[in-house]
């Protein structure tokens, strides 16, 4: 007790200060290292994310890569296959017109022959039909754009040879188009081969 007498009010306060300071002290270290666990673990966290998200930014990238070779490979395609629809188009067009025009052009030898020589039929002579059945005829020759003089036909208001041809031509090439239209449409662009 010795000690506790030379020590006056003031050399208690001065250890209980040292004391409390020390304390203080260790819990300092340890949160110190409590806080560099944490940070440790922290930027590991961290850096975990930043290599996900660059992973994530590089498959996003690749995948539209894909995606963007995928799709040009597909217009390729379509495009192809639109290139061969107008060329088969076009080649069936051109060969249906070479043909009405060469079939115009044989009846158009052939009337002019039979009005240059009447009498020279080819085969045995035929007997007349009935009025009611030449009208019956002239009514499906209208619809059917058929071979008739120039005075029949404006009578009945039928078209002439080189109408009758035009009107051939047009049909040929509308038909020619709505099988255009029709194998265009059959065309998936969002198909994969």
């Amino acid at each position: 007790m010795s000690l506790l007498r030379l020590l006056n009010i003031q050399g208690i306060a001065g250890i209980a200060v040292s004391l409390a300071l020390a304390i203080l002290l260790v819990v300092q270290r340890g949160e110190t290292r409590h806080w560099q666990k944490q940070s440790g673990h922290f930027e590991q966290l961290y850096t975990t994310a930043q290599a996900a998200l660059a992973g994530t930014v590089a498959d996003y990238r690749a995948a539209a890569r894909q995606a963007e070779a995928a799709d040009k490979a597909n217009a390729e395609r379509v495009a192809a296959a639109q290139r061969t629809i107008n060329e088969r188009t076009e080649h069936d067009f051109e060969a249906r017109l070479a043909a009405a025009r060469t079939l115009a052009q044989r009846l158009r030898g052939q009337d002019a022959a039979a009005a240059a020589d009447p009498g020279s039929g080819a085969g045995a002579p035929v007997p007349g039909l009935s009025a009611a059945a030449g009208g019956a005829d002239q009514a499906a020759g209208q619809d059917r754009l058929s071979r008739s003089d120039e005075r029949a036909s404006k009578d009945r208001g039928a078209l002439g040879p080189e109408d009758a041809l035009t009107a051939t031509e047009q049909a040929i090439q509308l038909d020619e188009l709505i099988k255009w239209v029709r194998r265009q449409a059959a065309i998936d662009p969002n198909a994969s081969r």
